[in-house]
């Protein structure tokens, strides 16, 4: 998968960070030669330091109980899936409730502030 995301990088001035856990096969040779041989950032929690992970872990753990677990998938084709999820991180970062933003969503919480979206 990482060099099929590097593949759809040749062309573009985006270069993102590429955020993991500290699994074995993140400190794999092969994968730092290739994070490294792309120009790639790598962003990896410290150890022993959950709260590095936290937002991420968050999110696809309620990604995979709201969006993944009560669907059936079998029917779905990949460009099914990829337009699902997208629709769902986009709704997530734009329109769903946060307590912590005072009930509001995000798009809310940044019209109250006076941000531009």
């Amino acid at each position: 998968m990482l060099d099929t995301a590097i593949e759809t990088l040749a062309n573009s001035d985006d270069w993102p960070v590429v955020h993991s856990d500290r699994g074995a096969h993140y400190r794999w040779p092969g994968w730092l030669t290739r994070m490294d041989d792309a120009k790639l950032i790598r962003s990896m929690s410290r150890k022993g330091c959950s709260p590095d992970n936290a937002a991420c872990e968050g999110f696809f753990g309620r990604l995979k109980t709201e969006l993944f677990y009560p669907r059936n998938w079998l029917a779905t084709t990949i460009e099914q899936f990829i337009q699902v999820v997208d629709s769902y991180i986009r709704w997530y970062n734009e329109k769903r409730i946060k307590i912590s933003l005072g009930s509001l969503s995000p798009l809310e919480y940044r019209d109250s502030l006076g941000i531009p979206a």
